[in-house]
């Protein structure tokens, strides 16, 4: 059994797209989705290219997660924290 992390771009509405577009694939047993961070966890035994593909085939921007991808997006949303709210 093989853990894929991958980074896909996507609004809440993309979520139900990528469940269905991952059920077709053979050889997942679960996903998990974390979608403040974008952030996909794919377990089983597919493998990662066929994932990718099957994520670009359905319009879904998709890469391998990393640990670079995770400061990147805590620091995208705490940014945003900060320019919501005016103090001038």
């Amino acid at each position: 059994m093989e853990t894929i992390e991958l980074k896909v771009e996507m609004v809440a509405l993309h979520e139900k797209r990528l469940r269905k577009c991952l059920s077709k694939v053979k050889g997942i047993d679960r996903v998990e989705i974390e979608g403040s961070i974008q952030k996909v966890v794919v377990t089983g035994y597919a493998n990662r290219n066929k994932i990718l593909k099957a994520l670009r085939r359905v319009g879904l921007r998709a890469e391998p997660w990393s640990p670079h991808n995770e400061i990147l997006s805590t620091y995208a949303s705490t940014s945003f924290m900060f320019h919501q709210y005016s103090f001038f």
